[in-house]
């Protein structure tokens, strides 16, 4: 049978509880159509990058599913009738992850550098290397020098 990785969006009103249960219940529509489900993930309550029927965050799970494509199309189908669910996606793929998600595994999002050779709240004069900055300070002390002795021969 065809490999899927489906992920949901629920409403932000309701209860981590309730997202377990319409996982449950879509768990037990694929399995009556002769599909089943591995394993599955509750990302948690995320903001969303803009609002989607007047939502500003969402809960989000992953289902990794094991079923005939008549079973996906109905749970896309339930989803769509569904008010709790405000988005969804279904990917097939050619295997499933062992492991945890990339949502999942955080090790990987805490080990990143900072933002790169970003400097900030420098100047836009301190945004040019350190050596011409050096050479830019050193040539005007040079000006400051020889303006103080052409007004001394003067």
């Amino acid at each position: 049978m065809p490999l899927y990785e489906h992920v949901f969006l629920a409403r932000q009103d309701v209860s981590t509880q309730q997202v377990e249960t319409l996982l449950e219940n879509f768990r037990s529509i694929l399995e009556e159509r002769g599909g089943s489900v591995g394993k599955t993930e509750y990302w948690g309550l995320k903001s969303l990058a803009y609002r989607i029927k007047k939502n500003r965050k969402a809960h989000y799970a992953l289902m990794d599913i094991d079923a005939p494509h008549e079973a996906v199309t109905e749970l896309e189908r339930q989803m769509r009738l569904s008010t709790d669910i405000i988005r969804f996606l279904t990917v097939r793929v050619d295997e499933h992850d062992s492991g945890p998600s990339p949502m999942m595994r955080r090790s990987d999002r805490d080990d990143r550098d900072g933002r790169g050779d970003r400097r900030g709240g420098r100047r836009d004069r301190d945004f040019a290397p350190r050596e011409s900055r050096d050479e830019a300070e050193d040539e005007s002390a040079s000006n400051d020098k020889n303006d103080k002795n052409d007004k001394e021969e003067s």
